[in-house]
């Protein structure tokens, strides 16, 4: 199994932290307790181990798609008002990621990056509706060459504390390309032209850079 880069600090300190309470619990405690803490250790280790994973996938390439920026599950499908950068009604999909979903995030469509924002903020839990405006956040627009510009948002949740966003303004998007990471419970928000045909229905579970969530208007 590869794991992420972004993981190196976490995995350490929790190797650290394990090897500390094993030698902890070997030397002061009666053998049944040592197992019994033993295994807790070690399935804390798994966890982390689990949770920063970087699984081999067969990437959806389709230039009339919108293909999933995430793993988790559609919590909704709305007509909003989008206010920070296009300033105008746009059909939003929002995905939640929870601890156990990979969480890689991918670029949905190809193109050119023109826009990129990181905005510092709160923590609410993902799913509540201010998360998208309040919350810690990072917003990134792509262009396509034929279909136009589409928005993402990476969210941080109640347990997230890093967004991570590799994408810069002029540089490019390749559909299915990792553009970020998010640690720990969290949220991507589409922001999708109106008349973009959807593909997913609320509850419906996705995979980053392998499900379609849209397709655009030939």
């Amino acid at each position: 199994m590869t794991l992420h880069r972004e993981g190196t600090p976490t995995i350490l300190i929790t190797i650290a932290v394990v090897c500390s309470g094993l030698f902890t619990a070997w030397t002061w405690m009666p053998a049944w307790a040592a197992w019994t803490f033993t295994v807790l250790l070690l399935l804390i280790l798994c966890i982390v181990l689990w949770f920063f994973r970087v699984p081999a996938r067969r990437i959806t390439e389709d230039e009339n798609a919108v293909i999933s920026p995430c793993d988790g599950k559609v919590v909704a499908i709305e007509l909003v008002e989008e206010t920070e950068y296009f300033k105008d009604q746009r059909r939003q999909v929002s995905i939640f990621m929870s601890p156990l979903n990979v969480h890689i995030n991918f670029d949905p469509i190809s193109g050119t990056t023109s826009y990129y924002k990181y905005h510092p903020g709160k923590y609410l839990v993902a799913w509540h509706p201010k998360s998208s405006t309040e919350n810690e956040r990072s917003t990134v627009v792509v262009k396509h060459p034929r279909h136009g510009e589409i928005l993402f948002r990476q969210i941080a949740g109640a347990l997230a504390r890093r967004i991570c966003t590799y994408s810069e303004v002029g540089g490019s998007a390749r559909q299915g390309r990792e553009f970020g990471f998010i640690k720990f419970g969290s949220r991507v928000d589409l922001f999708l032209p109106i008349d973009a045909t959807m593909k997913v229905r609320i509850g419906d579970v996705v995979q980053g850079a392998i499900s379609v969530i849209a397709e655009f208007k030939h």
